[in-house]
């Protein structure tokens, strides 16, 4: 906690000797300031926009419509497909059962994205445990069926690695469980008695960890139930669709972008960093969005970001809420950026870098530095008077 307060004390005391206003960095300085920076060979030709946040001027622009590698960039495109198909609020449940018939269970399932295979990680992370499901359902079988080796289960809206894995669990303890995929009134039909049950978070928390940690298979598993809930395939393709949709519906200009996933691991994906830049507008002009802004790393403090800025441009850390993006050869950031009474929308895409671990942490440090520029507190409006100063003092002793 000290060495945070000293971080954050650090960063104050560079705000106020910073050359920029300590009010407000106008859009007309934002190009002077940057563009030599942006021009680093560390960067190697990046994809760079700035867009004043109240106006949606573009106040600076680099190569911002060519075709880029988004890697964990995508995970914004989910976030707005999340919270435009999906209830924020809404929680997922999967339950086992025992069967009406013999030898039989039955799971209940909703496609859970929170469900974790490793019992460590449920039990830190108050995750549902699929090994603790799979214990506790093994157990009722057990105790009803005795010592048999076969068993039926029944399940629905379970994700393909879930049925594997349970199988699997089944087979080490000695019975041939034969997996049987149904709908759900099937399955509430072949219900006897609930053995035990599992809630995830609401979908908003889920949303908010997977954008501040920059979880893959969450952020997948979203976007696929998102696509689902707009009428689509619960597939590639089918969130694919639903960014589409999403864009359309925001009036975000598309033209050939390619999206192959929604965490950003394909290589595939290509996206222009003026598109984002737009949804990121977009998504802070709704309140329907909130959660997206308020799930960023901050920069210097939480999540991906929580290591950024602090040796570099230590006057930016608090001021900067991101979502940051890797590949091999590729860093990306891309979010907002306070700057006294103004706030920038910013999209930075290295996707050229040589690959390896020195030339990606020098464009870390030169995107942190772009930043360090434009970054400016809010600071309260001082008395021009002594006199003024004077009461002010007196009153607050």
């Amino acid at each position: 906690m000290k060495k945070l307060s000293g971080i954050i004390a650090l960063a104050f005391s560079f705000s106020i000797i910073a050359p920029q206003s300590a009010h407000s960095l106008e859009p007309v300085n934002v190009s002077s300031l940057i563009s030599s920076l942006t021009r680093s060979a560390s960067l190697s030709n990046p994809s760079v926009i700035f867009i004043d946040e109240s106006t949606g001027q573009v106040v600076y622009e680099k190569d911002s419509n060519s075709l880029r590698k988004p890697a964990s960039l995508m995970k914004l495109y989910t976030a707005a497909a999340a919270l435009t198909y999906l209830d924020p609020q809404q929680k997922f449940t999967t339950s086992t059962w025992v069967g009406t018939s013999d030898n039989s269970l039955v799971i209940q399932g909703s496609y859970d994205p929170w469900i974790s295979f490793l019992s460590s990680q449920a039990k830190k992370m108050e995750r549902t445990s699929l090994p603790g499901l799979e214990s506790k359902t093994l157990s009722a079988f057990r105790e009803v069926h005795g010592k048999t080796r076969v068993a039926k289960i029944y399940y629905f809206d379970l994700y393909p690695r879930e049925v594997s894995h349970i199988k699997s669990y089944f087979s080490k303890n000695r019975i041939r469980a034969t997996m049987i995929k149904v709908n759900r009134d099937e399955a509430l039909k072949k219900s006897h008695y609930m053995i035990t049950s599992s809630d995830s978070p609401a979908l908003q928390t889920m949303l908010s960890f997977a954008l501040l940690w920059s979880d893959n298979v969450l952020s997948e598993r979203i976007a696929r139930l998102s696509a689902r809930a707009a009428g689509y395939s619960f597939t590639d393709k089918g969130v694919s669709q639903t960014f589409s949709e999403v864009l359309n519906s925001l009036n975000v200009a598309q033209g050939d972008q390619i999206i192959k996933d929604a965490s950003g691991l394909s290589k595939e994906n290509r996206v222009r960093a003026t598109q984002i830049a737009q949804l990121l507008l977009q998504l802070k002009k709704n309140s329907k969005f909130a959660p997206v802004i308020g799930g960023l790393p901050v920069g210097g403090i939480s999540g991906t970001l929580r290591h950024r800025f602090i040796e570099n441009a230590p006057q930016a850390i608090g001021l900067v809420r991101a979502k940051s993006g890797s590949l091999n050869g590729t860093v990306n950031l891309a979010g907002y950026v306070e700057a006294g009474d103004r706030e920038y929308v910013f999209v930075i895409i290295a996707d050229e870098l040589k690959v390896g671990y020195r030339s990606e942490k020098n464009a870390r440090n030169t995107i942190d530095k772009i930043l360090g520029k434009v970054a400016v507190p809010l600071l309260p409006v001082l008395p021009n008077s002594n006199s003024e100063v004077t009461t002010a003092t007196s009153s607050a002793s």
